[in-house]
């Protein structure tokens, strides 16, 4: 059945999801802030800036009349930066059919309050609304998933109706849809892993080799997932698409901009410079920041993510930052889970 969808948000990842829901058959209103590029994709059917030299299905229609594109939509999924996310729903909010079904895709963390973008949105919607909130998150880099290369991604919710019906509308040939309902792992991992993409790029923009990055991902996986546990998630989710999954493809490929601007960092570019030339959001440095918090709060130790964040923000290099980690006191592996293990 042909359905009215919502997409908000326009940068590379709405792009794609809006052309996963164009591909099943849906009419998809695409929310986007700038006229030019609307006009753009109406005329053209084309997002030059974010996914160039792809040609967009004519069920995908642009609008910056955010009112117009959500009233009345059955289905409303978001995909606007973290930093964004609190003033957009609740610009939205009034507008959103009492039954719809919301997804939101946005992996990070809002920086005053350390919350997790669910529990932004629940804020910000009605009751009703929040309760059937559905996240969206695995191994899915756009540039792909816009050419149609097989994906695959997990949905999770409170509400295990409103999960099965997100799996059913996204799912397709090239869109493989997993349920989990571990809510809180899902995101979590989701916004985490970026912080130890940004650490693999600067190991690869140091000139380090396999072993190096081999480490740095288990080892990033184990404290991803004591401070996940520490604040209620499931262990085996970090084991799954939503964890290793989303972990493996953001640390290695050239798609990552968390990557990019590691590696720049890595070849000794200061951080502004390096945010000037992404020319787009990268999640994982306020999610360092984010993490960093979260990590003194809940008193979890977090050692890559700290000398990541004394990388970022304190002027620590990245060459001593390795040097501090190698550095370490002996410690023993398998106690990954303790809140003091490393």
């Amino acid at each position: 059945m042909s359905l009215e969808v919502a997409v908000i948000g326009a940068g590379s990842w709405g792009t794609a999801l809006a052309s996963v829901f164009a591909d099943n058959g849906h009419r998809v209103h695409l929310w986007m802030r700038n006229p030019k590029q609307a006009e753009e994709v109406n005329t053209r059917h084309v997002n030059e800036k974010y996914l160039p030299d792809v040609r967009l299905s004519e069920n995908i229609v642009a609008s910056t009349d955010l009112q117009e594109v959500v009233h009345g939509k059955p289905v409303v999924l978001l995909a606007v930066p973290s930093h964004a996310m609190r003033a957009v729903t609740r610009e939205l909010s009034p507008h959103l059919h009492p039954e719809v079904l919301l997804i939101h895709a946005t992996k990070g963390f809002e920086m005053e309050s350390l919350k997790r973008m669910s529990e932004v949105i629940a804020e910000e919607v009605s009751p009703a609304v929040a309760e059937g909130l559905v996240v969206l998150s695995g191994p899915s880099h756009a540039e792909e998933v816009i050419l149609r290369s097989p994906t695959t991604v997990v949905v999770t919710s409170a509400s295990e109706d409103r999960m099965l019906r997100a799996q059913v509308l996204l799912m397709n040939s090239y869109f493989r849809v997993y349920t989990n309902p571990d809510l809180i792992g899902a995101e979590l991992a989701g916004a985490l892993k970026n912080i130890i993409a940004l650490g693999a790029g600067m190991s690869d923009g140091l000139g380090f080799g396999d072993n190096a990055k081999a480490a740095l991902l288990t080892r990033g996986l184990a404290e991803i997932t004591r401070l996940g546990v520490k604040l209620g998630a499931m262990p085996l989710t970090f084991a799954g698409l939503a964890g290793i999954g989303d972990l493996v493809v953001t640390c290695t490929s050239k798609h990552s901009r968390n990557w990019r601007a590691g590696y720049l960092l890595g070849q000794g570019k200061p951080l502004d410079e390096v945010l000037e030339q992404m020319g787009m959001v990268v999640e994982g440095v306020r999610t360092t920041n984010a993490a960093y918090a979260l990590a003194s709060r809940e008193e979890v130790s977090m050692p890559i993510t700290t000398v990541l964040y004394r990388i970022l923000f304190e002027g620590t290099s990245p060459r001593q930052g390795v040097e501090e980690l190698m550095g370490r006191g002996r410690t023993r592996e398998n106690e990954y889970l303790g809140p003091y293990h490393t």
